[in-house]
């Protein structure tokens, strides 16, 4: 099975310099975990996770309680906290490709680019489970 069968296609991506707000709203109302980072010419420059995000923030943010500082916070580039050593993959590349890029590099998902570098999708080690979750009720079903 190859990765573009099971990617994530409806990417959403985020400039280098959209302010942490942004990403914390992304994170918020999409329910995902990785946002795609992109430069101004839409080249794949980064990823941010959801606990990137909220190892920078204060839990204050959003409370009665916030401050200044955590409004300031809030105000941060992207690019101030995104992972730029990225470990990327092909759409024509295997799965078992992906799990070994995972594994090995100790990461969460894996950016699928065009030759151009542009963000074409985006794979996790939640869609691997899935994966591996469907083939076993297969299994199960057929020795039943």
């Amino acid at each position: 099975m190859k990765i573009e069968n099971i990617m994530s296609k409806n990417v959403i991506t985020l400039s280098m310099d959209e302010p942490l707000s942004k990403a914390k709203e992304v994170f918020e109302s999409h329910k995902i975990h990785h946002l795609l980072i992109t430069d101004d010419d839409g080249i794949l420059a980064g990823v941010i996770t959801d606990r990137d995000l909220y190892k920078h923030l204060s839990p204050t943010v959003g409370t009665s309680q916030e401050t200044y500082r955590d409004t300031a916070l809030l105000q941060k580039k992207i690019h101030q906290i995104m992972a730029r050593n990225l470990i990327t993959a092909q759409a024509k590349q295997s799965l078992s490709k992906a799990v070994l890029l995972l594994y090995d590099n100790h990461k969460s998902c894996l950016p699928v680019i065009n030759k151009e570098r542009e963000p074409i999708g985006i794979i996790t080690w939640r869609d691997l489970l899935k994966v591996l979750a469907i083939q076993y009720r297969k299994k199960l079903a057929a020795t039943d």
